[in-house]
């Protein structure tokens, strides 16, 4: 029996139930592509990660990702990161999270790549 049930109908056909990890994972990726301050009536949601995508990338701009990426996952209690990787791409970032979820322990490592020309967060 799945602990956690939710629904998905972003580019899903058919059945639109996720569960567990699976909406863990679009949970997750939903949170990274809404950017802090574009929810009308609740500018505290969202994520900055936008503002460091198109910055120099620096040592401390990789600790200002690395805050955010742990801001965002936090706000899942479902789930924790153990790890954080950051890569510069040609046209974005890809940061590598190794997260496991609270409760039985599934790891597993997640690539998000922030793509700066079509402006939105994918996982590869």
């Amino acid at each position: 029996m799945p602990t956690f049930i939710g629904y998905n109908t972003i580019n899903q056909y058919g059945d639109q139930t996720l569960t567990d990890f699976a909406l863990i994972k679009r949970d997750l990726l939903n949170a990274f592509n809404i950017r802090q301050g574009e929810m009308p009536g609740r500018p505290l949601v969202g994520t900055k990660m936008w503002d460091y995508v198109f910055d120099a990338q620096t040592p401390e701009t990789s600790q200002l990702i690395r805050e955010e990426v742990n801001r965002i996952v936090g706000q899942d209690p479902r789930v924790f990161v153990n790890s954080t990787n950051i890569f510069t791409q040609e046209n974005g970032l890809l940061i590598e999270l190794a997260v496991e979820t609270v409760g039985n322990s599934t790891a597993e490592t997640l690539s998000l790549f922030f793509d700066q020309t079509a402006r939105s967060a994918q996982y590869v």
